[in-house]
Order: structure tokens, then sequence, then C-alpha cells
């Protein structure tokens, strides 16, 4: 059962029948006394007789009361109800630590789509705003590229040719904005701004060299 923000809600059944070892734990109802009738609870809790069944069931499969028609609901064991809270206990606590995990990878995605959503809006401003003065040019690094194996800061794109590399699109993958160590490889393609005068130097340092034969 889960309530309006999708956190899990214990079954009101179960909430009764902790209540109900509690009170024997704590001696309000002693071993071989015998407890209110299922109406009664039924009217103390609030809730239909259907739950109270369920209650009583749960508290004797653990062997804390017994339940005899025409004799009624009798304890039988405080030790049962101890054990019997101890598990419910660590249960919760497993239940809380879970509830925990699921918000924090919730907010984990929402904020990874938040930061996709975010590169997208800044490449495309870029873009914009660079057009009018620098040119974008699309290089598909060749197999035999001096480029391949080698990271964004051994080429160093900007002092030889006054370009920076804005993305790589990588087998269906975009990196945007991407590292100084990151390792160009062959079949990348490197969205490059610059100006339009250094593209005859950002070509011939893209340039594949020539198979030994």
């Amino acid at each position: 059962m889960l309530d309006e923000h999708g956190n899990h809600l214990m079954a009101r059944y179960v909430s009764i029948a902790m209540d109900i070892a509690t009170r024997i734990m704590r001696g309000e109802y002693r071993e071989g006394q015998k407890i209110f009738g299922r109406s009664t609870l039924a009217g103390k809790y609030n809730v239909s007789p259907e739950t109270i069944r369920r209650a009583l069931t749960l508290l004797q499969d653990t062997g804390i009361v017994h339940v005899s028609p025409g004799v009624g609901v009798v304890v039988r064991s405080q030790k049962a109800a101890e054990a019997f809270l101890a598990e419910c206990g660590q249960k919760e606590v497993l239940r809380g630590m879970q509830e925990k995990l699921h918000a924090l990878l919730r907010q984990r995605d929402a904020l990874n789509e938040e930061i996709d959503r975010l590169m997208h809006e800044l490449l495309d401003y870029t873009m914009k705003m660079v057009g009018r003065l620098r040119r974008l040019d699309e290089i598909r690094v060749l197999p035999f590229s001096p480029l391949v194996g080698k990271s964004l800061a051994e080429v160093d794109f900007r002092s030889k040719t006054g370009a920076t590399v804005l993305a790589i699109f990588r087998q269906g993958e975009e990196i945007y904005s991407p590292r100084a160590d990151t390792v160009i490889q062959a079949g990348d393609v490197l969205l490059v701004v610059g100006h339009p005068e250094n593209k005859e130097q950002l070509f011939s340092l893209v340039e594949p060299r020539q198979p030994e034969s």
C-alpha cells in the first residue's frame, strides 16, 4: 500500500497487531488472560471486524495469542510478543532505508535530466553566439589520423589552430564540452569552432597519415 507520495504504508491490521503485542510485552495483558472479543476490539480501534480478524490471525500464527470460538482471545506468550515486535522493528528500518534510497534515485534521475537539458541549451546558445564570428565545422577522424589515440590536451587545438572542440559525436553518444583527457578515437566526429582563416591549419592537423606499406 502506498501513500500519495509513493511511500509504503503499514497495513492497518499489522499496526493493530503490533499495538496489542506491545501491551502484552508491557504486561497490560498477562499470559493466560482473556482480552477483548473481536467486536470490542473493532470498536476500540475503529476498524471493521475483518481487520481485527486479520490482526488476531497474525498474532495467533506467531504464538502470541490463542483464538477459540466461544472462548475468545487468550494471551499465550509474552516472549513471542517481544520477538514479533523486534522483527517488525527490523523490517521497518529496512523499509525506511529502501524508501530513502528510492527517493534519492528519483532525485538523481531528475538532476541528470536537468543537466542534459542545460548542456543542450548551452551548446545551442554557444553555436548561435559564435556562428556569426567564427566557423563551426564537423570533422570526422579517420583511422589513420594522427589524432587517434591522443587526448584533447595532447592535440592542443587551441594553441595550434585557435579552434575549440565543443562536442564529440561517437557511435550515437554525444559528449558535450569534452574534458581535456578525453581520448580521440577513429570514427569520432568533432564539432569544432574556429576562425575561418584557420581552417587550413585545422584540417591539416586532422588529416590522416598514409598507412605504412
